[in-house]
């Protein structure tokens, strides 16, 4: 419909342009002394584990991935070369054709979804998400930089997300993403508090600055390596048709597909912590 993709167009709009502004700050905070941002790696999360990985450890998203890829059961990402894919902001007008590539390549993704404008707006594609196998998580309701709001503020913006995706799948998320990846103490307690993990990443193509495709594949390819967390967004024009380029290549290159929680199996991701 022109006034959804109208809206959508503003939404993308809305986000490419703050994040371009926030991205050299935020990077200058993670790296600069004023804040201690402590992260864990996904390998860190599977040596601390002393349980052999179970389909019952991998979750019920990882497991209905990997019942699609084959049923080939639970990956063992300390002796795969594994890597994750993953999308900020959607559901978008741009996701069907998304979990359409999903599909046909038999990958499983984790999505970080925006509230307003996109789960309230494409409530089926949320469904068809977790319904394919795929790790459904929050992103917040508004994209409202958490660092920025009050406790009450970031309670309902993780609340709302949270409340919806189980009203719809069924399942309550246990990761979230802070827009800009802007966090501190007061997040992480809330987190903790709400039992969600924080999930940053380690591969970004900035595809908020850009709709060239090729550019994106080569961004992601550049930086990408074993245990990666893929950061892309399907809300851009540019992102999606650069998708089956950067999962054939890095087929080729050995790496296996898997969801976060995957990805650190036999361990799991814990609840006030940040891992990237």
């Amino acid at each position: 419909m022109p006034s959804l993709t109208r809206k959508m167009t503003k939404t993308g709009t809305r986000l490419r342009v703050l994040a371009t502004f926030a991205a050299a700050a935020s990077l200058t905070l993670a790296l600069s002394g004023c804040t201690k941002l402590e992260t864990h790696s996904p390998s860190s999360v599977r040596n601390a584990a002393d349980a052999p990985a179970t389909e019952a450890d991998m979750g019920a998203g990882a497991k209905g991935a990997q019942a699609r890829a084959g049923g080939l059961g639970a990956v063992d990402c300390a002796h795969t070369k594994c890597i994750a894919l993953t999308f900020d902001a959607g559901p978008s007008e741009n996701s069907a054709r998304l979990l359409d590539i999903l599909k046909e390549k038999q990958v499983p993704a984790t999505f970080f979804l925006l509230g307003k404008g996109h789960i309230d707006t494409y409530p089926e594609l949320v469904r068809r998400m977790s319904d394919e196998g795929h790790e459904v998580a929050s992103h917040t309701w508004t994209h409202k930089i958490l660092t920025d709001a009050d406790p009450d503020e970031i309670r309902d913006e993780l609340e709302r997300p949270n409340k919806e995706i189980e009203r719809l799948t069924g399942k309550r998320p246990t990761l979230m993403r802070p827009p800009q990846g802007r966090t501190d103490d007061t997040v992480h307690d809330i987190c903790r508090e709400l039992g969600l993990a924080e999930v940053l990443w380690s591969v970004t193509a900035k595809d908020y600055k850009t709709n060239d495709s090729d550019l994106i594949t080569e961004r992601v390819l550049d930086q990408s390596s074993r245990d990666g967390i893929i950061l892309l967004h399907d809300i851009y024009d540019g992102t999606v048709p650069a998708v089956p380029g950067i999962i054939d290549a890095l087929k080729k290159r050995g790496y296996v597909f898997v969801t976060v929680p995957q990805l650190m199996a036999p361990g799991k991701a814990e609840p006030g912590k940040v891992y990237r």
